[in-house]
């Protein structure tokens, strides 16, 4: 198993992309983290975990919370010792055209989707630092490279991971951290439920492959990046859309 052995934590690990990384990291062998907002979502998760064989604990946290995630980092440390691999995952969405955005759409999405990275990757970095190996992987997306309408609070963090993604790997690299982006397309997730069906289908069309791609998909890049097979990978993003922005 890729993964045999290796702390991970995943944050919005409740459903969607999370909740498929947590459950393909634990038939990986790892000891998983379920880090959401949701606890119904993280009790089923945890069980989907520990069913898949795999030892798995569960934190009620917001990403926002500096505090929170402190907390849960510590508690993580004192009952493996170790941390080696983080996922940064949690993200929402409240999007709205430039002239339309109020300033709470833009700063609950630039909390969780940027704050809420360096949060989690400043309090695992000394542990990996001390390990002296670890991995952290972020979640991006393509709206992060090409921008999209009515998502400039979206965008902005996602560009801004980038740039996390980027130094973060000049910085920890000399102590063996890898540090990684993926850049997903359109993911056929809980958050596209409230799209109606005929834009659901032109997003299809802007996909070469013409369909959505699926959370494990994504959860499968984010194994390997996450595993050894991935060990001279480093400071990469890595998109994965369908072609849709060939």
């Amino acid at each position: 198993m890729r993964l045999n052995g290796k702390v991970a934590i995943i944050t919005g690990a409740g459903q969607g992309i999370g909740a498929a990384t947590s459950l393909k990291f634990a038939r990986e062998g790892a000891i998983v983290v379920v880090c959401d907002v949701n606890p119904t979502a993280i009790s089923d998760v945890v069980a989907s975990c520990r069913e898949a064989g795999a030892q798995a604990l569960g934190f009620s946290i917001d990403v926002a919370d500096r505090a929170a995630v402190d907390r849960m980092v510590a508690d993580v440390v004192e009952q493996y010792r170790r941390i080696d691999v983080l996922v940064n995952n949690a993200g929402i969405t409240r999007d709205a055209r430039l002239q339309k955005m109020t300033l709470k759409q833009f700063d609950d999405v630039i909390d969780v989707n940027l704050r809420g990275v360096f949060h989690a990757s400043q309090a695992v970095a000394d542990r990996m630092v001390a390990q002296g190996a670890g991995v952290i992987l972020n979640a991006s997306s393509v709206v992060g490279i090409y921008g999209n309408y009515g998502q400039t609070n979206y965008a902005a963090a996602k560009f801004g991971v980038i740039g996390f993604t980027k130094t973060w790997s000049r910085e920890l690299g000399p102590k063996g951290i890898r540090v990684n982006a993926v850049a997903p397309g359109f993911i056929d997730t809980p958050i596209l439920s409230t799209v109606p069906d005929d834009v659901l289908a032109k997003m299809r069309e802007q996909v070469p492959l013409r369909r959505l791609g699926k959370p494990e998909e994504i959860a499968n890049l984010y194994a390997f990046l996450a595993s050894d097979e991935a060990s001279y990978i480093n400071g990469a993003v890595i998109e994965a859309s369908g072609g849709m922005t060939l």
